[in-house]
């Protein structure tokens, strides 16, 4: 980053940020001026979920990424770093992330729709369409989360993630989304982007104190990347290219115990 200007902006997001999660998830909340996202979970029979159960949405809008391959996880890629077996891509991290927040009593609903095809470059007009039509069948959930797979930088400086009780789990990066930047029709809503900073800084700061290191920093972008639809909806990197399946899947349980941390000392 260059110049005076861009670096007290930084340091203004990060004063920001560490003041809301201070101030507490809950009190952010209280007073947002945006009505929850309204949903029910579109599947035949199910049941009514008790209203103590806190509600999480889980989906991925680039639902093809997957990870090094290994004698163990060896798959067939649709482009490199992709394949559409659902084995080995993010819906697999979903499948145990959801696992994981459901032992921690969250009501999960997974969602592994394909939003990449026909084309990349617009999976998120695609995944939004899901997310409105789970809307107007009046759905709500308190954290809506799109799972992703990140990819390798050379800033790691030749660490790929961290160890903890003798297994390596790969990094993980809470993403915010100011809604700056974007031009169309339909993109002068905006996501309400300094509540969904403090949740995500909560969170970060709650895996790190789990496992020291295990989450980089919250990384703020222009995009909006669909989290206009409620406070609540972050974009969550697990691991990226170079990282395996095993290590990613590792780093799920740290992910759903700072989440239940969070809501629970939002809940006080």
């Amino acid at each position: 980053m260059r110049g005076n200007g861009r670096s007290k902006a930084a340091a203004a997001l990060i004063a920001l940020a560490a003041f809301a999660c201070a101030a507490g998830w809950a009190a952010w909340r209280l007073h947002t001026s945006r009505a929850p996202l309204v949903i029910e979970v579109i599947a035949p029979g199910a049941q009514e979920t008790p209203q103590e159960r806190p509600r999480i949405l889980l989906y991925h809008t680039h639902t093809w990424e997957a990870y090094e391959m290994t004698e163990e996880t060896m798959y067939t890629p649709t482009e490199t770093w992709r394949t559409r077996d659902a084995r080995f891509n993010v819906i697999r991290v979903g499948e145990e992330l959801a696992q994981c927040l459901d032992d921690l009593g969250f009501d999960v609903v997974h969602d592994t729709t394909a939003f990449e095809p026909p084309n990349l470059s617009d999976a998120y007009t695609r995944s939004l369409a899901m997310l409105q039509a789970r809307e107007a069948a009046g759905e709500t959930y308190d954290y809506i989360l799109d799972i992703h797979r990140d990819a390798y930088s050379g800033l790691y400086n030749g660490a790929n993630g961290v160890t903890a009780d003798g297994q390596q789990i790969a990094y993980v990066m809470l993403l915010v989304g100011k809604g700056t930047g974007a031009t169309g029709a339909g993109f002068d809503e905006r996501p309400d982007w300094p509540k969904n900073l403090a949740l995500a800084q909560c969170i970060t700061d709650a895996m790190n104190a789990l496992v020291p290191g295990v989450s980089r920093d919250v990384k703020v972008k222009a995009g909006r990347f669909n989290q206009h639809v409620s406070t609540g909806a972050l974009l969550v990197e697990v691991g990226n290219n170079r990282n395996t399946l095993e290590e990613a899947l590792a780093a799920c349980p740290v992910i759903a115990r700072a989440i239940a941390q969070v809501h629970a000392e939002s809940s006080d």
